[in-house]
């Protein structure tokens, strides 16, 4: 029996996907967990493999496609096997149910006119959000996704149609002879670029941030650095960073405080039972969160080594969905870019990130008197509807006792 290849869904709001390339050709055969194709998502560019064995055939859709989720794009056939005529779109199950198709004996219509539909209004989740944000009837939208759907961008259009008031042509505007052109390097974004303004505008519009910083004294962070850093690069073959630290004794206070762990699911607080700590990374065009799994249960080589790999990946269009889903919480490091201090957009459904800046030289009171001190800015961001701020602070004092007592904390 034929086997279908569609377009996947790697996260509950993905609507479609960008086909990047086929790693094998018509007729050749795959073995089940080859890779077969790379999809650029929201997020960064996946690898997929093959569910089963089979011949690649029937293929459907071209390197550089935006295809729906649970579109069928090849099949894996059979020696001599056909592939099956087109067909619907497979359903996701995300939201909704489709109307009831049409079957064979079924008669015709015996007029034109207009019918109730038979189901429910399927629409995907990010649809739905965004019609109910804008006061669009949800009724009155022609899906355009697979099997009817209505998605992201039908709600945007219904919403544009309707705002757009009738007015008459503008009177032409003078131009100035020459216009300047834009910089070489500036072109059109990616999809993940697009993807990421948009989700990082939803963020900072819907999620009610709030703000706390601390300064943070380093010379313990050095020291832990200075003692472990060898061992690891001698066993694993990876240099120690203070992100690497950073992430343990982050996972750690996670763990102390579930609060911070927690999702905002768009009703209620989700507690979650595994800290991920997530690290931000920036690829071309766009910023990628690479996902450390279970953290507080690794050692410190294992999440230096987990850095490296996903950082290598991250840069080379390598990252596989799991590397880049079920973050908990995320870290962003902007110290090796000589940044003092910053505030980060929290990454939805997690309740918090951490903004971490450079580690510098100042001088620092101490008992009466004046002191050198390697010393550091973070920025906690949190979510309102999921914690208050003596909750962050709270986590953040706990955080900045850690890290001023790294050397004997970590090992």
């Amino acid at each position: 029996m034929a086997i279908s290849v569609v377009m996947p869904a790697l996260e509950m709001a993905q609507e479609t996907g960008k086909l990047v390339s086929w790693k094998k050709k018509t007729g050749e055969n795959v073995k089940k967990g080859e890779l077969l194709l790379e999809v650029e998502t929201d997020k960064a560019v996946v690898e997929i493999e093959a569910a089963a064995d089979g011949i690649l055939g029937g293929i459907s859709a071209q390197v550089g496609d935006v295809v729906p989720v649970g579109q069928t794009i090849a099949w894996l056939l059979k020696q001599g096997e056909v592939p099956p005529a087109a067909s619907a779109p497979t359903q996701t199950g995300r939201t909704g149910a489709a109307a009831p198709q049409a079957t064979a004996s079924a008669p015709a219509a015996a007029s034109s006119a207009p019918v109730a539909s038979a189901g429910p209004v399927q629409i995907s989740p990010k649809a739905r959000r965004l019609a109910k944000e804008h006061g669009v009837d949800v009724a009155k939208i022609k899906g355009t996704g697979p099997g009817g759907e209505i998605v992201a961008e039908d709600v945007l259009a219904a919403k544009g149609a309707a705002a757009a008031p009738a007015a008459p042509a503008p009177a032409p505007v003078a131009r100035p002879a020459a216009v300047a052109q834009a910089p070489a390097d500036i072109g059109p974004l990616t999809s993940i670029g697009k993807i990421m303004a948009e989700r990082t505008t939803q963020s900072w519009t819907t999620a009610p941030h709030f703000f706390l910083s601390r300064e943070v004294d380093c010379t313990e962070l050095v020291a832990a650095r200075r003692r472990l850093g060898h061992e690891i690069e001698r066993t694993r073959g990876v240099k120690l960073t203070y992100t690497d630290l950073l992430t343990a004794i982050v996972a750690q206070a996670l763990r102390k405080h579930p609060r911070m762990n927690a999702s905002w699911t768009g009703e209620a607080i989700k507690a979650n039972a595994d800290v991920n700590v997530g690290l931000a990374m920036a690829v071309t065009d766009a910023v990628v969160v690479g996902v450390v799994p279970n953290t507080d249960a690794m050692n410190l080589g294992d999440i230096a080594s987990r850095r490296r790999d996903l950082t290598e990946r991250a840069r080379t269009n390598k990252l596989a969905p799991a590397d880049i889903t079920g973050a908990t919480f995320t870290i962003s490091n902007l110290g090796m870019y000589h940044v003092d201090s910053f505030t980060a957009i929290i990454v939805p459904p997690q309740a918090g990130i951490l903004a971490v800046g450079a580690m510098k030289d100042r001088l620092v009171p101490i008992m009466g008197g004046v002191a050198v001190k390697p010393m550091m800015t973070i920025t906690l961001s949190c979510d309102h509807r999921v914690l208050d701020g003596a909750r962050g602070a709270m986590f953040m004092h706990d955080l900045v006792e850690a890290v001023t007592d790294a050397d004997r904390r970590v090992s």
